[in-house]
C-alpha cells in the first residue's frame, strides 16, 4: 500500500513535539513502534531497513537525526504521519478509547437495561458525526446489529447549534 493523497507535514499544535521517534508515535496512537513502522513500510514512508523513504523525506513526514542516518536517527513527523496512520485504520489513543467507550455503551443499551431509561437510538444522536464509521464498526465487531445512522448524528448535530446559537442571543 502506499500514500495515495499528497500529505505533507502540517504545522505543529504548541506545546507538542513536532518530530517524534517511532517508538512515541506509535505511543501517541496506542501501538508499538514495531507495528507503526510496519504501518508507515506499508504507506511507502519507510525503507525496509528502517530509514525514512524518499518521499517521507521529500514530503517533510521525516528526517534523519545524527551523523551515521541510521533508523535510530530517524525522527517522524506528528501530524502528518498520523494523518498516514489514520488512512490506514489507526487513530489517536484517546479518540480509541472515545470510541470504544460509545461502542460498549450503544451496545449495552440495545441489551437493555432495567435501571437506564434512555434507548440505544435516543442516546446515537448524541455520538459525534466524525466517529459514526468508527463506532459502527467497532459495534460489529462485538456482534452488535445497531448501526447510527450518519444522517441521525448530523441533525443531532446541527440541532445542538442550532440550539447554542439560539441560547446565546438570549
Amino acid at each position: 500500500m502506499t500514500v495515495a493523497s499528497p500529505i505533507r507535514a502540517a504545522r505543529p499544535s504548541p506545546g507538542q513535539p513536532e518530530w517524534l521517534s517511532l517508538t512515541d508515535l506509535g505511543r501517541l496512537h496506542g501501538i508499538s513502534a514495531v507495528h507503526c513502522g510496519r504501518l508507515l513500510s506499508d504507506a511507502g514512508l519507510r525503507r525496509p531497513d528502517g530509514r525514512p523513504s524518499r518521499l517521507a523525506l521529500h514530503r517533510s513526514l521525516a528526517r534523519h537525526t545524527g551523523a551515521h542516518r541510521n533508523r535510530c536517527g530517524a525522527l517522524w513527523h506528528r501530524s502528518g504521519c498520523g494523518a498516514v496512520l489514520a488512512q490506514q485504520g489507526v487513530g489517536l489513543l484517546g479518540q480509541q478509547r472515545l470510541i470504544e467507550q460509545w461502542a460498549e455503551l450503544l451496545h449495552t443499551l440495545v441489551g437493555g437495561v432495567a435501571a437506564v431509561s434512555t434507548s440505544a437510538e435516543e442516546m446515537a444522536q448524541e455520538l459525534p458525526v466524525d466517529l459514526v464509521t468508527a463506532v459502527n464498526r467497532a459495534l460489529q465487531e462485538r456482534g452488535s446489529s445497531f448501526q447510527v445512522a450518519a444522517t441521525q448524528a448530523r441533525r443531532s448535530a446541527s440541532a445542538c447549534l442550532a440550539a447554542r446559537s439560539s441560547n446565546a442571543r438570549s
